[in-house]
């Protein structure tokens, strides 16, 4: 009894994986609107990250002399 739910359970992962591969192997089409707010976030974003580091570097640069 314990070797036929064994062998049930692993038929069923074995089915679980297969479907699992099935649904990777298909390409997605991308979102495009997602990935142009995405795009303009990282923008913003490496804008921001640009401004604090030269305002850091001049508080450095203060602070050395």
């Amino acid at each position: 009894m314990a070797d036929q739910r064994t062998t049930l359970a692993l038929a069923r992962i074995a089915g679980a994986l297969e479907r699992i591969e099935a649904a990777s192997s298909q390409p997605k089409a991308p979102d495009k609107p997602a990935m142009a707010a995405l795009v303009a976030r990282h923008e913003a974003l490496r804008e921001s990250v640009s401004g604090s580091l030269a305002d850091l570097d001049a508080l450095i640069g203060k602070l050395e002399r």
